[in-house]
Formats: structure tokens, C-alpha cells, sequence
């Protein structure tokens, strides 16, 4: 039913007419104003009217709301969302026509052969922060970058850029082996853990299809892994490709972090490659974690020719990307932030981050996401968690599934000490604003809906 990639070359050129079946997802509506960049004829379907349907209608595409195969009209080829099944009626009006169908993936990768270099930042935590940061760089080095992220960076007002320089950088995801679609000229893999387990049989798995994807950059290119990570260095095993390697610690990798110092929980420190430093680099985002994410944009960075002084000036404008430890109010003196860590070491990276940062009790407020991954790492969210002060756990957030396992977030609370089960987000904020004192810190931590909580309380504050 889909066709080769090589095909869809023929339909990303002036007079082709594209149709996007859920327009409106983050990847998708970059991918329409790239499209829209390169001279195609886009139009889309979502199924609700959104901000982003509305500032797609703005740049003359025109978006219908709701799924029909009327919605086709006389479109050249589909591309999809992982979200739209072959049972919905655009799909198989597509079908029934004759009109070829292609994946989300298969299109950025198509697009992403056009460009001179193509920055790939993989792993299973820190590709958000990560490809933001490379951002970052590279604007300050005024490379004029197309950009991809999965999330929102305040740099650029969204989670994506068209740009007119010869680079391109991707946040590239594992899940459903997606970025194996893609044609990396630099392959980052920031780390590789077991996750997605409704999808990969096991860790060996996962690192088999990271392997795959690093042996996909041409041999002009680089793989950029992580020295400090077993399984990193496990997926680009037996690779033919060379291998540049970046470490918090390892003076023995290609690049690594010098005279790390901490101010208030923030790094400071020198990045030197091949023994000579680069750059130096004050963060502005907190943990260590974050140093090791900055080393890797700054590998990127380096193999591509960017001067040292972009790394600096980059890296000292980056305040995080959205829902990356991001501050959303003060509550009765009680500060709010919100993060995305859905992943129980993403959670003890966040934890880690924040210890050294000033508070009196910290209150995580964390909503599980999906519940095989909660039935999977069940032991390690219930360790990691214990370690905040006070926990409210919002009930797993399903995405993409169905509760086949009878599991829920009372299972947890039952596990966690100073923890409260509440079945609503509304309740989830009831607690908050029961628990919540002057110097607090309030995370509302996960990645699905759980950010609506701390937006409710902070609604009560100012009503107050």
C-alpha cells in the first residue's frame, strides 16, 4: 500500500498539490510550511480547529476540520501522521484512487536529502533540549537553519523554522524505528535506554535499531555518540563508520567537558576537542545532564565547521525549550515549573537538576505516560518518586492505548510514601493548592496533559 521513498521526490516540487492528513500535529504543520518553502501546493485536514490550523490558514493553507475523503480533492499524494489509520476515510479514499500514501517520516526524510547536512539528534531522553541548543548554535553562527523539534523553543516562537542555509536539524525519534526513514549526515545518539516497549522487544532491541540508524550516515559524515552512556556505546558497536565521541568526564573522548564548576545548580565549563579548547560554556539550564546535552550540540556544531564563539554566544541565550523545566508562575509563594520527563531516569535527571536549586519542599505532581511503560518501569518510578518531598500522582495519561493491564497511578501511590492518588486534573490542582507553601517548589511533571493542573492553580492564584 506505500510506496518507495524514491517516489516522493517526484511530488516535492512547484505544481504538485500535497494533502496532509493531521495537519495540525507539531512535526506536521512544520513539514507543511517546508513543503510550502520548496514551491508544492499544500493543503490538510485536522480534526479540530487549533492555533496551529489557524496560522497555517494565515500562510495560505487551507486546513478542513474533520476527516473525509472529500478532503482530497485533486491532491497529487497523502502524507500521514502516525495518529491517522488506514480505516480513516482519507486514507482509504486515497487508496481506493489510486493516490500514493506516505508516512510523516518518509517525507522528512525526503526533504532532508535536499539539504547539504542533515543534524540528527537521537536518544531516548534529552532530544528536545538537545536539537534546540544545536539551534541555538547555529542561528548564532547565522547558519539560517530549517529546524525540527518536538517541542516548543521560545527562539523560535514554535517547534520549527524554515530556513535558507544548507543545514537541517531534526529531533529524530526511535519509536517505531521512525528515524530509520531519515538520511543523516550527522547522526547524534545521546543515550539509549529501554522505553517504547510496547513497540521494541527489549534493550537489545532498541539498541539494534540505533545501530541501524548510525549506520545510515554516508561515509563524508559522523556519528556522534556518548561515551558516558553504556548503551550508546553499545548501538554503534561494529559500525565501519568512525566514531566522535563526547564526555562529562572521559578525557580520553574526542570532546569533553573541562573545569566544570556549578553556580546555583547551572554548569560552567570549557569544551575541549582533540585537546584544545573550543569553547566555553555557561548554561543556563540546570544539571548535569544539561552539560552532557550541550557537549553533544556542541559536537554537531564542531564536525559542521561552526566557529566556538557561536557555541558560546548560543548556549548563553538558551533557557530551555518548552515544558523542559519551564517556570510557569508563583503560587503563594510556592514556584511552578512544569517538565516533560515521562521516563523514570528522566525523572531523576530533573530531580538531580533541581536539588541544588533554592527550595523548602519540592511537590512533583506527575501523570504516568501510557501504561505499558508504567507497568514496565514500575519498580523505577516508584524508587525515583519517593525522593521528592510530596507527590500527587494524576491518573495515567492512555496516548495511544488502551488499559489492558488493569493498571493505575493508585498502584503507585500505594508504593510511595507522602504520596495522594487524585483520578482528575482538577483534583490534582485541589491538592496543590492544599499542600502549597512560600518557597516550595511545584513541578507538574509527564508528558501527557498534566501542565493543565499547575495552569489551573496558577488561574486560582490570580483570581485571588
Amino acid at each position: 500500500m506505500f510506496h518507495p521513498i524514491e517516489d516522493f521526490h517526484k511530488y516535492i516540487q512547484p505544481g504538485k498539490r500535497v494533502h496532509l492528513a493531521g495537519i495540525g500535529g507539531v512535526s506536521m504543520c512544520a513539514l507543511a510550511e517546508v513543503l510550502q518553502g520548496m514551491g508544492v501546493t499544500v493543503q490538510g485536514s485536522d480534526m479540530s480547529d487549533s492555533a496551529t490550523v489557524q496560522h497555517l490558514r494565515s500562510v495560505g493553507i487551507p486546513v478542513a476540520v474533520g476527516h473525509s475523503a472529500e478532503n482530497l480533492k485533486n491532491c497529487d499524494a497523502v502524507i500521514r501522521t502516525a495518529a491517522i489509520h488506514d480505516n480513516n476515510p482519507e486514507i482509504a479514499g486515497a487508496v481506493a484512487r489510486g493516490i500514493p500514501v506516505y508516512e510523516r517520516a518518509q517525507a522528512w526524510g525526503a526533504i532532508m536529502q535536499g539539504y547539504r547536512n542533515a543534524l540528527c539528534v537521537s536518544g531516548t531522553h534529552g532530544k528536545t533540549t538537545t536539537t534546540s541548543m544545536a539551534t541555538h548554535i547555529f542561528m548564532a553562527a547565522q547558519a539560517d537553519p530549517t529546524v525540527m523539534i518536538g517541542g516548543t523553543l521560545p527562539l523560535l516562537h514554535s517547534g520549527y523554522r524554515v530556513g535558507k542555509g544548507d543545514t537541517i536539524i531534526l529531533e529524530s525519534c526511535e519509536y517505531c524505528n521512525s528515524f530509520l526513514n531519515f538520511f543523516p549526515t550527522v547522526a547524534v545518539i545521546l543515550n539509549v535506554h529501554a522505553d517504547h516497549l510496547d513497540f521494541f522487544k527489549d534493550l537489545a532491541d532498541i539498541e539494534h535499531s540505533f545501530h541501524d540508524f548510525a549506520a545510515l550516515v554516508p561515509q563524508r559524515g559522523y556519528i556522534i555518540a556518548n561515551a558516558d552512556d553504556e548503551g550508546a556505546r553499545e548501538a554503534v558497536k561494529g559500525l565501519s563508520h568512525p566514531v566522535f565521541t563526547f564526555s562529562v568526564r572521559d578525557r580520553g573522548a574526542d570532546c569533553y567537558a573541562d573545569n566544570v564548576s556549578f553556580f546555583d545548580g547551572y554548569g560552567d565549563f570549557d569544551v575541549v576537542i582533540n585537546g584544545v579548547t573550543y569553547a566555553h560554556v555557561s548554561l543556563h539550564v540546570p544539571g548535569a545532564h544539561n552539560i552532557s546535552n550541550a557537549l553533544a550540540a556542541a559536537s554537531a556544531a564542531y564536525v559542521l565547521g561552526i566557529p566556538g564563539e557561536a557555541v558560546t554566544a548560543g548556549l548563553a541565550s538558551f533557557t530551555g525549550a518548552g515544558r523542559r523545566f519551564e517556570h510557569k508562575g508563583t503560587f503563594r509563594g510556592a514556584e511552578v515549573y512544569d517538565d516533560y520527563a515521562h521516563h523514570p531516569d528522566e525523572v531523576q535527571a530533573l530531580l538531580n537538576a533541581v536539588r541544588p536549586l533554592p527550595h523548602q519542599r519540592l511537590i512533583l505532581a506527575f501523570q504516568p505516560h501510557t501504561y505499558t511503560r508504567t507497568a514496565a518501569l514500575f519498580d523505577d518510578f516508584v524508587n525515583v518518586l519517593r525522593q521528592a518531598d510530596r507527590v500527587v500522582l494524576a491518573e495515567i495519561y492512555a496516548a495511544r492505548e488502551t488499559n489492558e493491564l488493569g493498571i493505575s497511578s493508585r498502584d503507585l501511590a500505594a508504593q510511595i510514601p507522602h504520596s495522594v492518588y487524585c483520578p482528575t486534573l482538577e483534583q490534582v490542582a485541589d491538592e496543590l493548592e492544599k499542600l502549597a507553601q512560600p518557597g516550595d517548589m511545584i513541578i507538574t511533571v509527564g508528558a501527557g496533559d498534566i501542565y493543565r493542573a499547575g495552569e489551573m492553580l496558577l488561574k486560582r492564584g490570580d483570581a485571588q
